[in-house]
């Protein structure tokens, strides 16, 4: 599966953002799919994640409440709708895919997108 992210850009703190990653490719709705991040200087950790049908999500602690994961498989795309966001959510985010049951390591998707730069101003 190919992957694309996009929506990206420059927010102010508490603004909001949505992102969104296309896929493309055979059986792209068989895939359960996740969002992870990339400051500059840090390892690329996860966000949140999501089953093949949409109908379980998981998220890391620092962005549960404010991020909402969710998928349109008549689309082929997923979606990160961020709220309240902070300094520290500055990242490249990163859309992944795996046939097998999500997670949250990198390790355990195969597929990746090129990333899409938010960038949160005080």
């Amino acid at each position: 599966v190919q992957l694309q992210a996009s929506g990206g850009g420059l927010v102010q703190a508490w603004g909001s953002l949505r992102l969104s990653c296309a896929a493309s490719g055979r059986a792209t709705s068989s895939y359960d799919m996740g969002w992870f991040r990339q400051a500059p200087g840090n390892e690329r950790e996860f966000v949140a994640a999501i089953s093949w049908s949409g109908g379980s999500t998981t998220y890391a602690d620092s962005v549960k409440g404010r991020f909402t994961i969710a998928r349109d498989n008549a689309k082929n795309t997923m979606y990160l709708q961020m709220g309240n966001l902070k300094p520290e959510d500055t990242a490249v985010y990163y859309c992944a895919a795996t046939y097998h049951y999500y997670g949250t390591k990198t390790s355990d998707y195969d597929s990746w997108g090129q990333g899409t730069l938010v960038t949160v101003s005080s």
